[in-house]
């Protein structure tokens, strides 16, 4: 959380660290605390999900995914405010979907959807959304073709209630994994998905 193991927090990121440990993400996701990077902010805490079912430990067949909550009260001129939230989140498709010109645009609108589904206050958003298509060759060749999507994401909330944005990068996962969305009005890009051994 900070690089003095003696500091106390201040009292707004103490705030914020509540709130992320109280969020209700979705029942098809595994949460877990993990050490946060020290070179980014004074204060952070950070997540890591995995889409179920998956083994402990261990990134998930269906989608994986890391939540990062930044905290520097110097407000850093480029994310204006104190803090900032850092996000990933990618899941494995279909050759054929990762093909959609539209996919990147697609994915990166489930992200702004499923933060203002939940009324998440923010600004600055910036980030991209990635298509990785991939051919196995020589010993990998029998995995042959595949595809994923990822989505990094950053924004700066607008609030120390920060749950809300915890849930919303639930939800992107959970989305970008094939599982139906929470909301409705939402449409899938596929349910099937390719395992690449």
């Amino acid at each position: 959380m900070s690089d003095s193991p003696t500091a106390v927090p201040p009292p707004e990121f103490q705030a914020a660290l509540e709130a992320v440990r109280r969020a209700n993400p979705r029942d098809e996701l595994v949460v877990t605390e993990i050490p946060a990077p020290s070179s980014l902010a004074p204060w952070a805490v950070a997540l890591a999900a995995d889409v179920s079912p998956s083994r402990h430990g261990s990134d998930s067949d269906l989608g994986t995914g890391r939540f990062i909550l930044l905290h520097d009260p110097d407000e850093p001129e480029a994310w204006g405010g104190s803090f900032r939230v850092v996000c990933f989140a990618q899941a494995p498709l279909e050759t054929d979907i990762g093909l959609d010109p539209f996919l990147a645009e697609v994915a990166w609108s489930w992200l702004v959807d499923a933060l203002d589904a939940r009324n998440a206050q923010y600004t600055a958003a910036s980030g991209t959304a990635t298509k990785i298509l991939s051919t196995g060759f020589g010993e990998l060749a029998r995995q042959g073709d595949g595809a994923q999507i990822e989505v990094r994401g950053s924004w700066t909330p607008l609030e120390n209630d920060i749950s809300s944005h915890v849930e919303g990068w639930g939800e992107l996962l959970c989305m970008l994994a094939g599982l139906p969305p929470a909301s409705e009005g939402v449409s899938l890009l596929t349910k099937r998905r390719t395992r690449r051994d």
